[in-house]
């Protein structure tokens, strides 16, 4: 299997049935995104989409968010989804190594993430990439 990562420069048809694949194996409750939808987050000046290929098929997506506050220049990786179809091949890895590169030749000090603790492939792939558990309360406000 060969697997390229890119930018998702242009929203196609085949981005759109991609995300609608990928997205409800990210989360049950993500709703599906039209071109247009999908236009607005990969246009956004703060993210960067990034997709991975294996054999033309788009096969995994990943989110970079850089934005800067007062204590410096953050990111977050957001989103990461790879095809079930094309699990334990190396596509969260590049996903993640491309996402670290984009973030470090941008001058990011830190590059956060979280993952469900019932992922645990996930989380064991972010430690081999360099990442480290943070001693957190994490919380979210819902609007839902």
């Amino acid at each position: 299997m060969t697997i390229a990562v890119e930018t998702l420069d242009e929203v196609t048809d085949e981005a759109v049935e991609a995300f609608g694949r990928l997205l409800p194996q990210l989360s049950r409750s993500a709703k599906p995104l039209d071109a247009a939808a999908l236009a607005a987050v990969a246009s956004s000046p703060a993210v960067t989409v990034l997709v991975a290929r294996s054999d033309d098929r788009i096969v995994g997506s990943l989110s970079l968010v850089i934005f800067r506050i007062p204590t410096g220049l953050r990111a977050w990786i957001e989103d990461v989804v790879v095809d079930e179809a094309a699990r334990g091949q190396g596509v969260g890895a590049m996903l993640t190594r491309e996402a670290l590169r984009l973030a470090r030749a941008a001058g990011v000090r830190t590059v956060d993430l979280s993952t469900r603790p019932s992922r645990v492939a996930a989380g064991r792939l972010y430690e081999r990439e360099g990442f480290k558990q943070r001693e957190t309360r994490m919380y979210r406000y819902s609007f839902d």
